[in-house]
């Protein structure tokens, strides 16, 4: 399922999408968060505790680099997890009791740890040597998954492995129909015909989860009508832009392929593992998900089917063909950590090229970590995303799913209507700024900005 990252931030998700050279933050945060530096200063422990949400990765890589360090520099590394850890680690920061490095989970909330003083500014850390000696640290790192963690310039968080958000196209389907998979909006309605021709559903969703179709319809086909100013302004809440043409236009083509009859039916009642398993039937051609598709259907994956990764089919005449929303779930070290510079350098280890390509076969995940996933023998399932990923021209995340979840919500209640029809395109945009108005009007709720570099 997906996971709202940090980014991001595409993402999931944790933090789930942002632009390259892009960064958000809070600025009521950043005006607060000033324990940042004081990296030259700090001295190497002798311990180095890691603490780390357990999900779908395990824990096996992280203890691994952890004896391989520990033998290295003659340390003692320690390595725990769990599935829920930020339920642990909450009550460990408020009792200023951290561990050196850690990976909070989706469940923690990082920009209220940065608001607190909780998180070490890294920027100093980004700018001494990498692992390697060769270059400085942050040139370690995909610059636009980086920016993700950033606000006004200062870094907090650090990517790892990333997620990217798109659409999946049933290759058996397409195949053995004799049909090319849509790389534009008009090319999905002539194909749209076709498969209904063959009794298959074009389309399904996650309708249980509107957010699906806010990451899969809403917001990629408002920036093919608008550019990725128009997703800037969205995202700062701009007077206006929720309930711009380019967001009218993005629902009119939803509300085309529901009229159309390319939405399977029964897809607003399903799960996202029901509609992903008629996807993977074949009942449905195409899905929105993300990356994370294969890894979370692996066990009921049927036998010889294919599934390959597209971008959602924008206007031909659309702006910004090449955006691309990802997610990462990133890294922090905790300013009150017993010993920073261990978790650091530790950091450091786990994100050289080699570790990185290492931590890709294994897993079966793209790295933020550069050339990494060029370097690697990628699952045949992420060689596509990661040549999308590579030649996208503006990477995002959706940060305000995470800024502003009261907003979200009001968000899918306005999708999961549209998706049902009972409301217009019009009136979608019009639920749409309104929730935007009264959340940028709410004095108690602290507000971000989000910049592109």
């Amino acid at each position: 399922m997906m996971r709202v990252t940090l980014v991001s931030m595409v993402v999931g998700a944790g933090l789930l999408l942002a632009g390259c050279g892009s960064g958000g933050g809070s600025e009521s945060a950043s005006g607060g968060a000033s324990k940042s530096s004081g990296f030259a200063a700090l001295k190497m422990g002798n311990k180095v505790e890691v603490s780390s949400f357990q999900g779908g990765y395990g824990l096996d890589m992280f203890e691994e680099f952890g004896k391989e360090f520990a033998a290295a520099k003659k340390v003692e590394v320690k390595v725990g997890g769990d599935p829920r850890i930020w339920l642990q680690l909450q009550p460990r920061f408020v009792g200023g009791n951290p561990p050196d490095l850690t990976w909070p989970g989706w469940g923690m909330d990082y920009w209220k740890l940065v608001k607190e003083n909780q998180l070490m500014q890294l920027d100093e850390a980004l700018d001494s040597m990498a692992a390697d000696g060769k270059t400085k640290w942050r040139e370690t790192f995909e610059p636009g998954l980086l920016a993700l963690g950033q606000e006004d310039g200062k870094t907090w968080m650090l990517p790892y492995h990333f997620n990217i958000n798109g659409w999946w196209a049933n290759k058996t389907v397409f195949d053995k129909n004799g049909l090319k998979v849509p790389t534009t909006y008009e090319e999905l309605l002539t194909v749209g015909e076709q498969l209904k021709a063959k009794g298959i559903a074009p389309i399904t969703f996650q309708g249980q989860y509107p957010y699906y179709s806010i990451f899969g319809f809403v917001l990629p086909w408002a920036i093919s009508a608008g550019g990725m100013q128009q997703l800037d302004d969205m995202q700062n809440l701009v007077p206006g832009a929720w309930g711009s043409a380019a967001v009218v236009k993005a629902a009119e083509m939803m509300t085309e392929l529901r009229t159309k009859g390319f939405f399977q039916s029964g897809a607003t009642g399903m799960s996202h593992t029901e509609s992903q398993s008629e996807f993977l039937l074949g009942k449905a051609a195409m899905i929105p998900c993300g990356t994370w598709l294969h890894s979370e259907m692996k066990d009921v994956w049927p036998k010889g089917a294919e599934a390959v990764f597209m971008l959602p089919p924008a206007l031909a005449s659309g702006k910004d063909a090449t955006n691309i929303c990802v997610g990462i779930e990133p890294w922090v070290i905790p300013a009150k950590g017993k010993n920073p510079l261990g978790g650091i350098e530790l950091y450091k280890y786990m994100t050289t090229q080699e570790n990185a390509v290492r931590f890709v076969e294994a897993k079966g995940t793209l790295m933020g970590i550069k050339g990494a996933n060029e370097k690697a023998k990628l699952p045949e399932h992420l060689k596509e995303p990661a040549r999308l990923f590579g030649q996208s021209q503006a990477v995002w995340s959706p940060m305000f799913s995470i800024w502003y979840p009261k907003f979200k919500k009001a968000l899918e209640g306005a999708t999961a209507q549209l998706m049902n029809g009972e409301i217009t395109p019009k009136q979608f945009a019009e639920a749409c700024e309104a929730a935007a108005e009264e959340t940028r009007n709410d004095a108690k709720v602290m507000k971000h900005k989000y910049s592109r570099g």
